[in-house]
């Protein structure tokens, strides 16, 4: 046999290799209940590759065998052998998890292209009126250890503020100045246990802390335990967050496209030198790798609906890119509706989102986006105007420098 067929032979047999593994991989994933919990993807010493959680595993884990995935969840999935997944009972419960597992096993695509740095921790100090802070890993270094407990790595931070929502409905903490005299606004409405006008003594609010202690800790037959003898209610309330949807929702919008975020703007020069902008936030980081810039061709001079029609369409053309989970705009009411018919026109339907200057700011959505998922958005505000600025620099940027002759189509 001869040298080049003795590879061809060997490529054969690794490729049939590779489809019965893929093939084997799949029909674990359509195995995976339709509940919360964490998943595994194992490599070919069984060594733990990537950890991710879901509101429904099932779902989720199909998701990986779709096309048009990101090159480095695709990477993943060719290299893994072996696929598990562990049942909680609700998604607060996974995320927590997901978080204990990965600071137990440090998987290499989850901490791939970032580093400890860049991920999401969760600070509580030892204090008598102690309450939750959320920081940076590149911050991690102002806390001495002896003086606080630290959780995490997260993946999102705006998954863990959703999840800290949920958790204070259930454990109080105070967020305002302690014995202020004062009545905060959250005690009024049942979050503050009112240590701003001293109606909890230290003990007490002590032990609503050493509960989200336990609970951030996975200790949850512990703290059970804990609820059974000194607050039945608070356990109550605990057994029932699989009936809360609000992380759902989070994670409906987020959990597919790992909350990717793309704005848009466009920049021109008395209607000439048309440029629009592409900036990219994944998990509520900037990502400017995956910016893009694109010279307007074929749009009529100083119409930046059709401008920005034209940037959209060229850039759905990239099935290399990974796919938005939302897409943002600076504009109103009648841009968002132009872009959301004349996409649908096309066959394409993605979530859009406004934020115009002159509307105060107000975010304008599509008339068929739920009200779920508006309830969700809101609740991003804050990362939208951010990313509506960073277009709209960035547009600029572009336009005045002309990307160095450099154009993406």
């Amino acid at each position: 046999m001869s040298i080049i067929k003795k590879i061809r032979v060997k490529k054969r047999k690794e490729n049939i290799k590779s489809y019965n593994s893929l093939k084997q991989l799949k029909e674990k994933a359509n195995l995976a209940p339709k509940k919360p919990g964490v998943y595994f993807w194992l490599g070919k010493n069984q060594e733990i590759l990537y950890i991710g959680r879901a509101t429904s595993l099932n779902s989720r884990l199909k998701q990986y065998f779709q096309k048009n995935i990101e090159p480095r969840i695709a990477e993943m999935v060719e290299n893994s052998v072996n696929l598990r997944f562990e049942e909680s009972d609700n998604l607060l419960e996974a995320i927590i998890l997901e978080s204990k597992y990965i600071k137990k096993y440090w998987p290499k695509y989850n901490v791939r292209d970032r580093d400890d740095r860049s991920f999401i921790y969760l600070v509580l100090a030892k204090t008598d009126f102690a309450k939750p802070l959320i920081i940076r890993g590149r911050d991690l270094g102002k806390f001495k250890s002896k003086k606080v407990d630290i959780f995490g790595p997260y993946q999102s931070f705006y998954l863990l503020q959703s999840a800290l929502r949920l958790i204070r409905r259930i454990f109080p903490y105070s967020l305002c100045q302690i014995n202020s005299g004062k009545a905060c606004f959250d005690y009024q409405i049942g979050l503050c246990p009112g240590a701003c006008v001293n109606k909890i003594s230290a003990k007490d609010y002590r032990k609503n802390i050493e509960s989200i202690r336990l609970l951030l800790s996975g200790n949850k037959k512990i703290l059970i335990r804990k609820l059974i003898k000194d607050n039945p209610d608070q356990l109550k309330a605990f057994k029932h967050l699989q009936d809360v949807s609000l992380l759902g929702k989070e994670s409906d919008l987020k959990e597919a496209q790992a909350f990717r975020l793309e704005a848009y703007d466009i920049s021109h020069h008395s209607g000439k030198e048309s440029y629009g902008s592409m900036v990219v936030f994944e998990n509520g980081e900037i990502n400017k790798n995956e910016y893009r810039l694109f010279k307007i061709k074929e749009a009529p001079e100083a119409d930046d609906e059709r401008a920005l029609l034209e940037v959209l369409s060229r850039r759905l053309k990239h099935k290399e890119w990974a796919r938005p989970g939302l897409i943002l705009i600076d504009g109103g009411s009648p841009q968002i509706g132009f872009l959301t018919r004349s996409l649908k026109q096309k066959n394409i339907n993605l979530t859009f989102v406004g934020i115009s200057k002159y509307g105060g700011d107000k975010i304008v959505f599509s008339q068929d986006t739920k009200k779920e998922k508006r309830l969700l958005i809101e609740n991003l505000k804050p990362i939208l105007l951010k990313a509506r600025e960073e277009a709209h620099r960035f547009a600029n940027f572009g336009r005045k420098r002309a990307f160095k002759g450099k154009d993406f189509k």
